[in-house]
This record gives structure tokens, C-alpha cells and sequence, in this order.
């Protein structure tokens, strides 16, 4: 038997091999064209968000970084303490703060801090960023600083790194804050005309300015560039897809670096770009290292503090690799690469101390005790400053998280380039498409020479898992191997191999159809085909929602055109065309019609879970489509086609029930008798479509609704709550809604057997809708009930009166 199959798929092959490789081929094509198209990013990102989660392992806490975070903590504790309020205000803080945070991670060892923010707005006592300058001087510790770009920013002119750097004037002496000293707190703001020079002018003494020469000279950063360039500063976030406000035309200006106060010009050891890089769904992935206004280029915050503690002149991006100092790392080749976190939150993966403890630690010093803070975690580490509260609006998303903080991107991306540089860098091209191609041909060449059922069925999902498990080991290398491409171009090729097979099949197919339709109910043939076998006398219990519908009055109706019957033929073969035709868009299946009823099923013989809700659409989907052919015959001067509804959820038995020689797909059961006196019911009570409590309960989340009546149906002995269906939920208009909210008022007078209550309330509000049924229905059963009250009255009604 082996042998046999052998030379069965060895013959297939030598038969079909050209038409393989060229399914093959146009499979590579058109997934290659999707890919390039953008139409497969969001699978892809999807796809590297699960493997990267999966097979990357979390690296622990970092040795080269630590992290001091503005939680709610903080803000908390600040705003508590009297003194601290005074000193430093609420956030944004006075820049005094962030001295005496300076001054005590230089005690605590830190080998440099870093800034995860902008300083570019003066603070209302400019004494406060003149002491804070004058700090950043005074210590040793390297201090970086966040840099954010604008479209309305001034441009720079051309930074010459070439030419002697000026000497920097120190500003006038600036009397340092104490925590006993209290200066005021205002909004920063920044000049609004920056001119050709940047300058502070506080207590009227006016500092040295900082020229535009050298502001370029102190935010941009010579990158030196083979192959591509570093990415354009446009008029939308740089790696995102912001609109610019009043960039109305679409076009894209060009953005600058929003310069910080002047006064940190020589006080800060190096600048970075902060602004948001994220993919178009909103999560920070990839990053670039430099970018450029066209005029200069400006490395990111964590480049520019490489750049720095590796004491490097410039930064190097050529053939895959970027080089700072005498370190180099692999990126891709366009200059970026997408960043390995190493794992999840933000206190797994860094050393946190909230910035509140470093404050605290700060007194202490300051009063000649312990800080209290411990040593570990910041000597000889580059401290990262950052926002972690909610309030702060710095919270970002991940592939391993949907809200992290932002923070987490820049101490991430620096612990890798202070340790052991590794950046997850994309497979080459050819290497993808190649793999592609193969994939393909794989597929391919399986199922056209098995023609195997269950490997046809099962192909769909081990061929996207395969390719999961093969790039998540790449990934977990550091590699990125393209998932959704190749899946694509298998799973077309796979399709291409089915309806290849499965041609020959289709056509003995459509023979049965043929053969056995002229016998039997059309859907039973397509059931009996898919299972491959001959329809039995059996059946089963499925929860699903009956409809009916019925014509009010229609042997009137038919009376008008007895003596034209082929005009009623026609009136009610539109009539029933048109209900079922928006009842089948609900995914109803159309059980019978007798004369002018429709009956249909929802959650069978297809199963849905939303059966009831489906069924309350199709119900007022064809009471719509019922109003709008009543408009159409009126017009033509025919009778009226007004339509009761009922519809049931319940459990009942479905099947095939008939005989030897024909059989009928319906279902029986209490609940298919309740939805037909619903329909029924629809009468007594003045309403249009009359839903029972299952369905209720099912598809209350979805739809309005008013309660009708409790009643008890002949031969049962337990109430049920029937209600009326009105609309989707939020389709009901304010009208309506206070006439059903006043109807329930009087429903529960009338339950109480306050008819004459019940009447009253009634009447008014008959008279203000005097078109709304159910009122009518009610009212004239209290005051019939008010003259003649009926003996053991419990508030049910019996559904066959």
C-alpha cells in the first residue's frame, strides 16, 4: 500500500510539476505585493508581538541602569509636605528640584543622569534655572537632557563642528535654594521670538546671549552616514502618523528642535531627540538613532549619553552598523533597529526608586545623617529620569505591554548600548523572499500530490504555527524573520492546490445536486453533501430563536383579488421575497411558509451564539421593510399588508422530520409554539413584534424594549414576562421612551389592582400618543377591570384570550 501511494504522488508530480512551480511563483508575487502594499503590517506586527513575548527571555534587572520615577508616589508625597511645596511647588516642579536631585545622585556614585523630558520654557523666577545651571557646573556628574522637536520651531543654522568651539561665559552667581528657602513657582515660558540670538534676562541682569551658532552646535551631533540618511524630521511624529495642526493640504513641513532655555547651553553635557517613535497602531517598537532637519542632524537621547560616556566625537551609520566610539552594534540598513526590552514591566527589568526617596535623601544628607538610600542602585549606574504617574500622560505601549511607561524606551534602548548591544536587526530581503518562495512551494507540492482531506483542513493553521515557531527561534536570536509574508504566500499556494484537487470532486458534486434535487429539499441535498452521507430520521436539542410572522386580516385581504388571483400570487410572492431577503441578511434559515406566515429559524442548522439577537434584528428589519411596501401599495391603491411578529428563544428538537420519501428540516417544541402565539398575541395587546423572555434575556444588551404583560400559556402552569420589541438599543426617540417609562408606571398600578389608578394614568397618556397600541390594550382591560374586578387576581393573563 505504501508503494502504491508512492507512485500515485510521484505520478502527480511528474503530471502537475510546471503548474506547482508556477502556483508557486504567482503565490511569492501577489504575498510580496501585499507585503509592499502595507496591507500585511498589521499581522506582522501582530505575529512579532506574540513571538517576541514568547521566545525572548526576560534579562533581569540591568546592571548599567537604573531608573528614578515620578510615580503617583511622588506627586503624592510632595504635594503633603509643606516644605516641599513651598520649595519646589506642584508639577512641573521648580528646576530647584531637580538641583538637589542632581546634588544627591552625584553623592550616591551615579555615573551620569539622564533626563527623559524637555526643558525649553523659562520658569516665571528665572533665578531657579540659573541655580540649576550653575549646579549642573559645579558637579562632576555627566547630565544629559531630552530635546523635542516642532514644524513651528525656528530652524538652525548649519552646526560647524569644524571650527573652534567658543569658550562659555559662566553666568553672574546665583544663590543656591535651601529647603528653608521658598522661591515662587510659575508656568515656564519660552521666548516667542528666538531671533538670531537665545537670551535670559532675569532681575534685569542680562547674560551672555547664546547665538543660533551655538545652540546648533550644542543640540545637533556629527553623524557620519553610508548608504541611507537619516531619516527626515517631518511636519508629523517622526515614526508615527500625526497630522500636523493646520496641515491641511497634506503636506508634511519639516520639523526643528524646540530649543531649551539658553542657560543650560554649556551647563548641559549633551542633548537628545525625545519626541514619540511609534509604528502606526500606536506601539514603540523600532527606534532610529539620529534623525535630520536637513540642515543638521540630531542623535537620540540614548546615542547622544553613548556618545558622551564613550567620549566619541561622532557617530558612524554605514552598512548595517552604527558605530560609537569604539563600540559598534548591528542595526539595519536603513539606520534603525527595533528594540529588545528584555522583558515586561518597568521594575522587572531596571532598578526604580522613586523620585520622592531621592528627595528624602537628599535632607538627610543635607543634615549630616544617612540618605538612606541604597548605594547599589545608583553607584556606577547611568541614572534614567522619568515619569511613571498616570497624570503625567507619558504612558506608552510595548509588545509585551498595552501601558507602560514611556520611560521604559530610553533606559531600554541605553542599556543596550551601554551593555551588550544587541538590537533585534531584520533578516535580509532576499532571505525573505526566498523563504517565501519555498514556503509556497511546499504547500503546494503537498497537497496537490497527498490530496489528503484532513492535511487540506489542517494546512490553514499548521502552516501560520510552523512559521511562528521558525521565526520565534530566529527572533529569539536576534533576528527578526518576516512571519506573515511567507504565511501568505502558503496559504494561497494551499488554496490554489485545494481548488485544484477539488475540481474533479465539484463536478461529481454538482451531479449529485442535480440528481437528487428533483427529489429532495434543496438544503437537505447541500447537508447530505457535506456530510457525505444520506440524510436520516433524526435530529437533536439546540437552543435557538423562532420567528413568525403573519399578514393581519389576510383573508380579507385576499378577498379584493378573488376574482384576480394572479395578482394575489404576485402581491404576496413580493411580500414574502422581500421579508425573507432581509431575514436571510441576519443569517436566518427559512423553514416553511404557510399561506402568508413566514417562519424562519435562527441557531440552527448553522449555530449562532447571538441566535436572539439576530432574530430581534431580522424582526424589525422586516417590520421596516413591511412599512415601506405598505407606503408602496397605498400608493398603487392596494390593500394594506400591516405584519404581526413573534419570536421565541428556547431550547427545541431540530432535525429532519418527514417521511422515507421526503423529508422537511424544521423544529418542534413548546418554544416554536410560544413564538406562534406571540405572533398572536400581537392583537390583544396593539404591538407590532411581541418577544418572549428568553430572547429577552439573550439580547437585552442590544436591543429597547417595553414590557407588556405577564401571561400563562393554555396547558402551563408558570407565568412568563412577553415583551414588545421596539428597536436596537439607542434607536428608541425621546417620545417613545417616556411613553413606555409612563406605561410601565401604570403596568405597576395595574399588577397591585389600583385599576382605577392604572386607568387614569392611562388616559393621559393616551392622549398625548394616542397612536401607541399597548396603552390602548391596557387601558381598556383596567377599566374593565375597575368595574368587575376578576376574583384571585394575580397580575397574569392567559395568552389564548
Amino acid at each position: 500500500m505504501a508503494g502504491e501511494t508512492g507512485r500515485i504522488i510521484r505520478q502527480r508530480w511528474r503530471d502537475h510539476w510546471r503548474l506547482m512551480l508556477g502556483i508557486a511563483a504567482l503565490s511569492t508575487v501577489l504575498s510580496a505585493l501585499a507585503w509592499w502594499g502595507g496591507w500585511l503590517d498589521d499581522l506582522e506586527r501582530g505575529a512579532y508581538d506574540q513571538a517576541l513575548t514568547a521566545f525572548t527571555d526576560g534579562r533581569g534587572l540591568s546592571p548599567t541602569v537604573s531608573v528614578v520615577v515620578i510615580d503617583q508616589g511622588t506627586l503624592d508625597g510632595i504635594r503633603a509636605n509643606e516644605r516641599y511645596t513651598l520649595n519646589f511647588g506642584t508639577w512641573p516642579y521648580s528646576r530647584n528640584l531637580w538641583a538637589r536631585v542632581v546634588e544627591q545622585l552625584e553623592a550616591e556614585g551615579a555615573r551620569a543622569i539622564v533626563f527623559d523630558a524637555v526643558m525649553d520654557e523659562r520658569s516665571s523666577d528665572a533665578s531657579t534655572d540659573l541655580a540649576f545651571a550653575q549646579v549642573l557646573r559645579d558637579t562632576r556628574i555627566p547630565f544629559f537632557l531630552g530635546v523635542s522637536t516642532n514644524a513651528n520651531a525656528h530652524p538652525l543654522p548649519r552646526a560647524d563642528f569644524d571650527a573652534a568651539p567658543p569658550t562659555p561665559l559662566a553666568p553672574p552667581p546665583v544663590p543656591v535654594a535651601t529647603p528653608e528657602d521658598a522661591p515662587s513657582v510659575g508656568e515656564e515660558t519660552f521666548p516667542e521670538d528666538a531671533g538670531e540670538a537665545f537670551t535670559d534676562t532675569p532681575d534685569e541682569r542680562v547674560l551672555p546671549a547664546v547665538t543660533a551658532e551655538e545652540m546648533a552646535r550644542a543640540l545637533a551631533f556629527p553623524v557620519k552616514v553610508q548608504g541611507h540618511a537619516p531619516p527626515l524630521l517631518e511636519g508629523r511624529e517622526a515614526a508615527g502618523e500625526h497630522q500636523v495642526p493646520g496641515d491641511t493640504d497634506g503636506t508634511r513641513a519639516v520639523r526643528h528642535p524646540v530649543p531649551p532655555i539658553p542657560v543650560l547651553v554649556g551647563a548641559v553635557d549633551g542633548f537628545g531627540l525625545v519626541d514619540t517613535e511609534t509604528d502606526p497602531d500606536g506601539f514603540m517598537r523600532r527606534t532610529r538613532f539620529a534623525y535630520s532637519d536637513g540642515v543638521n542632524t540630531y542623535p537620540t537621547l540614548p546615542v547622544r549619553v553613548a556618545a558622551g560616556l564613550f567620549g566619541a566625537e561622532k557617530v558612524e551609520l554605514s552598512d548595517g552598523l552604527l558605530k560609537v566610539g569604539g563600540r559598534q552594534y548591528r542595526v539595519d540598513a536603513d539606520g534603525g533597529a527595533a528594540m529588545d526590552y528584555g522583558g515586561g514591566p518597568l521594575h522587572e527589568r531596571f532598578r526604580t526608586v522613586p523620585l520622592l526617596d531621592v528627595l528624602d535623601g537628599w535632607v538627610r544628607r543635607e543634615s549630616g545623617q544617612p540618605s538612606g538610600l541604597p548605594r547599589e542602585v545608583f553607584r556606577g549606574k547611568v541614572v534614567v529620569i522619568g515619569g511613571t504617574a498616570l497624570g503625567l500622560g507619558d504612558i506608552k505601549a510595548t509588545s509585551f505591554l498595552a501601558e507602560v511607561p514611556g520611560v521604559m524606551k530610553q533606559a531600554s534602548v541605553l542599556d543596550t548600548l551601554l551593555g551588550d548591544g544587541r538590537f533585534i536587526t531584520r533578516t535580509p530581503l532576499a532571505v525573505d523572499l526566498g523563504l517565501t518562495l519555498l514556503v509556497a512551494l511546499v504547500s503546494v507540492v503537498l497537497l496537490m500530490t497527498t490530496r489528503w482531506t484532513p492535511l487540506e483542513i489542517a494546512w490553514p493553521v499548521v502552516l501560520p504555527v510552523g512559521m511562528y515557531l521558525v521565526a520565534g527561534l530566529v527572533l529569539s536570536k536576534g533576528s527578526h524573520l518576516l512571519m506573515a509574508l511567507p504565511s501568505m504566500a502558503g496559504l494561497l499556494a494551499g488554496v490554489a492546490a485545494v481548488a485544484f484537487n477539488h475540481l474533479v470532486a465539484n463536478r461529481e458534486t454538482e451531479f449529485v445536486r442535480a440528481a437528487f434535487s428533483r427529489f429532495m429539499e434543496p438544503k437537505l441535498v447541500e447537508q447530505m453533501i457535506a456530510e457525505r452521507k444520506l440524510p436520516k430520521l433524526d435530529g437533536e436539542n439546540v437552543e435557538i430563536s423562532a420567528f413568525f410572522s403573519d399578514i393581519r386580516g389576510f383573508s380579507t385581504f385576499s378577498e379584493r383579488f378573488k376574482e384576480d388571483p394572479r395578482s394575489l400570487v404576485r402581491i404576496l410572492n413580493t411580500y414574502l421575497t422581500r421579508v425573507s431577503g432581509v431575514l436571510l441578511k441576519e443569517g436566518a434559515c427559512l423553514d416553511k411558509y404557510i399561506g402568508d406566515a413566514v417562519v424562519c429559524l435562527f441557531g440552527a442548522p448553522m449555530r449562532q451564539d447571538d441566535h436572539a439577537v439576530r432574530a430581534c434584528r431580522g424582526a424589525l428589519a422586516a417590520k421596516a421593510e413591511v412599512d415601506a411596501m405598505r407606503e408602496e401599495f397605498r400608493a398603487k391603491g392596494l390593500p394594506d399588508v400591516y405584519t404581526r411578529i413573534g419570536v421565541n428563544s428556547a431550547v427545541n428538537f431540530v432535525g429532519n422530520f418527514g417521511s422515507e420519501q421526503l423529508f422537511s428540516y424544521t423544529a418542534i417544541g413548546d418554544g416554536m409554539n410560544l413564538a406562534a402565539r406571540l405572533e398572536g398575541a400581537n392583537k390583544a395587546y396593539g404591538s407590532v413584534i411581541m418577544i418572549g423572555p428568553r430572547t429577552y434575556e439573550l439580547a437585552r444588551e442590544h436591543i429597547e424594549v417595553r414590557e407588556l404583560d405577564r401571561v400563562r400559556v393554555a396547558g402551563k402552569t408558570e407565568a412568563v414576562t412577553v415583551y414588545e420589541l421596539l428597536a436596537l438599543k439607542g434607536g428608541l426617540d425621546a417620545r417613545k421612551r417616556t411613553t413606555v417609562e409612563r406605561y410601565h408606571a401604570a403596568l405597576a398600578l395595574y399588577r397591585e389592582a389600583r385599576f382605577e389608578e392604572a386607568a387614569s394614568a392611562l388616559e393621559r397618556l393616551a392622549a398625548e400618543d394616542m397612536d401607541d397600541g399597548p396603552t390602548k390594550a391596557l387601558l381598556e382591560r383596567c377599566r374593565k377591570y375597575a368595574e368587575s374586578p376578576p376574583p384571585g387576581f394575580d397580575g397574569v393573563a392567559s395568552l389564548d384570550k
